[in-house]
Order: structure tokens, then C-alpha cells, then sequence
């Protein structure tokens, strides 16, 4: 009997160590509806809901939520086959990034860790990237002491993001300075819009008596977006412009060594390598 392996070339297809399949595909959709229903309610409810009350089910909210991004990330594992390589890569990168986020804490957004799980999620797929950014941000949180009820909103919004950057195009053929060019766009971007869905998770909780910024249940919904737009201005437009700067200049600077280096290790690791045996007759 021989054994035969067949291994494509990187430039023919980039190896993914985590395929969504229909089961974790059908979690991921359904945590995503429920993190959108979580993020914009303000905006999605009109003026005469009675979701001033909200503030007192949040905990049941973000309880529910964290189970449900649990069981996303089971899915994904158990229908992907995750081989121990694909394991020991998650760890690392996912331990990477968790220690990599405390050096900018209490600095105006320098967060280094944003521009690993973009990059991670370009070369290891949307899947991988999906995990990566819902762990480490899980982990960071134990290192860091930050768990609390903002930590399933952390971990959805990082897995959007990483997973947003593995489904961008020419993930097999576009290389050099484009692709380069094209991750610290998106990374620009993505810092942004990470700050912005995160001021929503704690935007409605404040008190509209506090500020005029703050979320009024009773006002109409253009109201409280000019509301949300002045906080963001206000309170995050520093730090969230420190974080996309970061980003993108070590997506620049030290982009390149780092995507050889995922590259390298996912084709030494061939995770999707399939491999068949042939019985021959003498």
C-alpha cells in the first residue's frame, strides 16, 4: 500500500484551518442578528417602545450573548476538523494578541493587537479570523482584568473584524505592496468602525439627564443618531484615530515579515492537505 500526498501550491489556494460549515454558518448569522439587535436597538426601536426599561435586562442580554458566541466558536471547531497544528497556531496567535494589548492600555489607541488579527485573518481565512478575534479578546480580558458585561460585545465585534478581513478579494493571488496597501485600508476602517459599534454598546445606559449627548428613549431616531454622532465625537474620535494610525503603519512597517511568516507556517502546517491511499498490486 502507498501512501500519496497531494499538496497545492500557495499561489493555487491559501490553506484554511477553520471552515465555517452550515451548522457554525447558521450560529454565526444568528449571533450576528442578535449582536446588531444589541449594538443599534436605539436606532432599530421606535420613540414609544417601552425600552427604557432595557437597561435592567442588559445582563440577561450579554449572558445570552456570550453563549451564543460560545457555541459559534464550538461549531466552527467541531465542523472544521481542527487538527492539533491549527490548535497550537490558534493558541499562539490567540496568546500574541492578548499579551500584545496591554502596552497601549490608558494610551490614546495604540493597540497593536489590531493589526495581528486583521493580517491572521487575511492568510487563515474568515473561520480562522472568526475564532482568533473572539479568543483573544476572551483571553486579553482575563489577562487584563477586563471581564465584564462589555466583553461579549468585544468578542463579537473582533470576530467581525479579523473575519472581515478574510473574506476581502485576491486572498490567493494579490501580494506586495496592492495587498499591503489594501489590509491597512481595511484596518484603517475597521478600527473605526470597531469604536463606533463599541460606544454603541455603552451608549444607551448613560443618562439623558447627564448630557445632551446622551441617549434619550423618548426622542425620535434622527435625534439620537446626532446624539450618538456628537458622543463618538466627543469621547472615542481621539482614541479611535490612534488605533486606525497604528494599525495601519505596522500593517506597513511590519506587514510583510509577518504575512511571510503566517504564509509559511500555514503551508508547513497544510491543513487542508488531503491525503489518500492507494493499494497497488504486485
Amino acid at each position: 500500500m502507498s501512501l500519496r500526498t497531494t499538496i497545492r501550491t500557495p499561489a493555487q489556494r491559501q490553506a484554511r484551518a477553520v471552515r465555517l460549515g452550515p451548522r457554525s454558518l447558521t450560529a454565526l448569522a444568528l449571533v450576528s442578528a442578535v449582536g446588531v439587535a444589541g449594538f443599534g436597538w436605539p436606532f432599530l426601536a421606535p420613540p414609544t417602545s417601552r425600552l427604557s426599561a432595557h437597561a435592567q435586562d442588559a445582563p440577561w442580554l450579554f449572558a445570552g450573548l456570550l453563549v451564543l458566541l460560545v457555541a459559534v466558536v464550538a461549531a466552527a471547531i467541531s465542523e472544521s476538523g481542527l487538527g492539533p497544528k491549527a490548535v497550537a497556531m490558534l493558541g499562539v496567535l490567540a496568546a500574541t494578541g492578548a499579551a500584545l494589548r496591554p502596552i497601549g492600555a490608558g494610551t490614546a489607541g495604540i493597540e497593536p493587537m489590531f493589526f495581528l488579527m486583521v493580517l491572521s485573518g487575511r492568510v487563515l481565512g474568515p473561520g480562522f479570523g472568526y475564532v482568533l478575534g473572539s479568543v483573544t479578546m476572551f483571553a486579553s480580558a482575563l489577562l487584563t482584568g477586563g471581564v465584564g458585561p462589555w466583553l461579549p460585545f468585544q468578542m463579537l465585534a473582533m470576530g467581525w473584524f479579523a473575519m472581515g478581513a478574510g473574506l476581502l478579494p485576491g486572498r490567493d493571488r494579490l501580494r506586495g505592496r496592492a495587498e499591503l496597501a489594501m489590509l491597512a485600508g481595511y484596518g484603517f476602517l475597521a478600527a473605526f468602525a470597531y469604536g463606533t459599534v463599541m460606544n454603541m454598546a455603552g451608549w444607551p445606559f448613560m443618562s439623558a439627564l447627564a448630557s445632551n449627548v446622551a441617549f434619550d428613549p423618548h426622542a425620535p431616531v434622527a435625534t439620537n443618531l446626532a446624539r450618538f454622532v456628537a458622543y463618538c465625537v466627543a469621547t472615542s474620535l481621539g482614541w479611535d484615530m490612534g488605533r486606525a494610525v497604528v494599525t495601519v503603519v505596522l500593517t506597513l512597517t511590519l506587514g510583510p515579515a509577518v504575512l511571510r511568516a503566517l504564509r509559511r507556517a500555514t503551508r508547513r502546517a497544510a491543513f487542508e492537505t488531503p491525503v489518500t491511499f492507494e493499494g497497488s498490486r504486485q
